[in-house]
């Protein structure tokens, strides 16, 4: 499949594409004219990469669990690795909670000194 294609099919641009392939999450060869040929399990794989970014993981952490997806094993490695990520999420959103809430402070305060 062609670049083009994969990027339609699985919503995304071409530059993302790129970008995942020089992050080592995507693969593709070369035909003779030099053009980017991808297999027909591309546009599955492309879909995953969104998913996992949208969960917060980095580009690095990704790269770690794509080869359990591809086997579908569910080791104890990636267990942790998940773990880890789940608990740096878990933070973060007591930091963006905590942060929230003195904004919000902050608002009725300056209501306060408004009206």
């Amino acid at each position: 499949m062609r670049i083009g294609e994969v990027a339609e099919k699985a919503g995304v641009s071409v530059r993302a594409l790129r970008y995942y392939e020089q992050q080592d999450l995507l693969q593709s060869c070369r035909n003779p004219g030099g053009q980017r040929r991808y297999p027909g399990t591309a546009v599955e794989r492309v879909r995953l990469i969104r998913r996992l970014y949208a969960m917060g993981l980095t580009s690095r952490t990704i790269r770690k669990v794509l080869p359990y997806a591809d086997s579908g094993v569910a080791s104890p490695e990636l267990l942790e690795l998940l773990a880890v990520e789940r608990d740096r999420l878990d933070r973060q959103l007591t930091d963006l909670r905590d942060m929230r809430g003195r904004l919000h402070d902050c608002i009725s305060e300056a209501r306060q000194h408004d009206g």
